[in-house]
């Protein structure tokens, strides 16, 4: 298979064998630092204050150098060595998103590792035995909610997709360094157009001023170019903090390969539901003859709205859609986790579950308590855990468990492997399963930033048998 990656796409390969490489603080967003050359000390990220270009005009904020941070890439089975120095003002850690580490190197301060003090600096060193589609962003505080996080991507050691390009986004709500009062309506949905009507899918309450798709705003879009009869994999990421997505492209369709970076039997739709933190892959096949096509990102349940462009190579002459121009495949069809089969279940116990937790979401409690004054949820090593999470709140929460993959149970009986999961407001009922393979304390928290930053947390304990 050709992957033919586009020559503007800076890759990261395995980290194995691209080292050593130093994102200084300070470059601008669009800067592009190059690999040096191979050590033993891994990839070194530095947090730190830095400039963003937003359109032409540069705001402050924090990132690794850029935002999103530089994609970190490899094979799987290979061993990450990242290096985290930090010349913030602050605390900071690095939390491996969707990846299942050793305990120790989770990245959440105060439970799996003191936090990285200012000039400071912190190793994570483990293996990578799974292929997908991760995330990797600050676990301190809201920093998550300035710029540094960015993508990882494991790859498989045998790909078994078929595709000529491939392109990562990530989807964020932005108002660092930001005044919302000067930017009213900037990057959000046209004043002409209501808001979406269906306020029950919002995931969030607060205004930004910004939504952005790789770090840039609507006026300023990623152009992703295609030739016609192209086959494309897209990797779809919500890094939100507070901020539901629908996803689409003007003229095409998605086909849905993988959730969460774990491969499912592919399922053709027109649109994508993305809760913060959740991942799809898809593959989106250039039928058109050329042309610019608007790549749609719009906010769930309220004003706001970001864009890239899909360029068929060729077609430079071609008109861009305006920044406004909304895809109707945004009205179409979504995927749902009871269509999502996993091609690759976990290899659950028969029988029942060793041990099952009914947790209600109310507001930002869990099972009615609020982190830190909140009781761990205990389960021993080898269990089969089931939890099942009843929503009777306003808002949809994507709750995510850190350390382990689960599966979503269905009616199919095949429900997607995940991390991250989404569960309706007022009313909506999701139950998963896994495996207590992982000793240590875990989250498990809502992945809206705000929600957990207001106690919507709860720790799963390793105890003894």
């Amino acid at each position: 298979m050709s992957t033919g990656m586009p020559a503007t796409r800076r890759q990261f390969l395995g980290l194995t064998t691209v080292a050593g490489l130093s994102l200084l603080a300070g470059c601008s967003a669009k800067a592009r630092p190059a690999a040096g050359p191979p050590s033993a000390g891994g990839l070194r990220l530095t947090a730190a204050p830095m400039r963003l270009d937003l359109a032409g005009r540069e705001i402050p904020t924090w990132g690794y150098g850029m935002v999103p941070g530089p994609e970190i890439r490899l094979k799987a089975g290979d061993v990450m060595r990242v290096r985290l120095e930090n010349a913030l003002p602050e605390d900071t850690t690095v939390h491996w998103h969707g990846l299942a580490p050793p305990n120790g190197m989770d990245g959440v301060p105060g439970v799996t590792q003191d936090p990285v003090t200012p000039g400071d600096g912190f190793t994570y060193e483990f293996e990578t035995p799974i292929a997908g589609s991760f995330m990797y962003h600050a676990h301190v505080g809201m920093q998550l909610d300035r710029g540094l996080y960015g993508p990882l991507v494991v790859e498989p050691r045998t790909e078994e997709l078929s595709y000529d390009r491939e392109y990562t986004l990530m989807l964020d709500d932005w108002r660092d360094g930001v005044d919302a009062a000067d930017h009213a309506g900037h990057g959000a949905t046209p004043e002409t157009e209501e808001p979406p009507a269906a306020e029950e899918v919002s995931f969030g309450g607060r205004a930004y001023p910004l939504l952005l798709v790789d770090g840039r705003p609507p006026e300023d879009p990623r152009v992703l170019e295609v030739r016609p009869g192209d086959r494309v994999r897209l990797r779809v990421m919500n890094v939100a903090a507070d901020t539901g997505f629908r996803f689409a492209i003007a003229g095409h369709r998605l086909t849905v390969t993988h959730t969460d970076g774990m491969p499912v039997e592919s399922v053709t739709v027109d649109a994508l539901r993305l809760g913060m933190g959740e991942r799809y892959d898809v593959l989106v096949d250039a039928a058109q003859s050329g042309g610019a096509w608007q790549v749609g990102v719009q906010a769930e349940g309220r004003r706001g709205w970001g864009r890239a462009v899909l360029r068929y190579t060729g077609s430079e002459a071609t008109t861009a859609p305006v920044a406004a121009e909304r895809p109707a495949e945004l009205d179409g069809r979504l995927p749902s986790y009871d269509e999502l089969l996993s091609r690759e279940p976990l290899a659950l116990p028969a029988g029942e579950p060793d041990r099952v937790y009914d947790l209600v979401l109310s507001g930002t409690q869990i099972g009615g308590q609020s982190y830190p004054d909140a009781d761990p949820l205990p389960v021993a090593e080898g269990e089969r855990v089931r939890l099942t999470m009843r929503n009777t709140s306003a808002k949809w929460h994507p709750m995510h468990l850190h350390g382990h993959h689960f599966q979503v149970l269905t009616p199919s009986g095949r429900g997607p492997v995940k991390d991250t999961v989404t569960v309706p407001a007022r009313g909506g009922v999701v139950t998963f399963d896994f495996l207590a393979t992982n000793p240590g304390d875990w989250l498990f928290h809502c992945h809206n930033h705000h929600h957990m930053e207001d106690g919507m947390v709860r720790l799963v304990r390793y105890v003894d048998a």
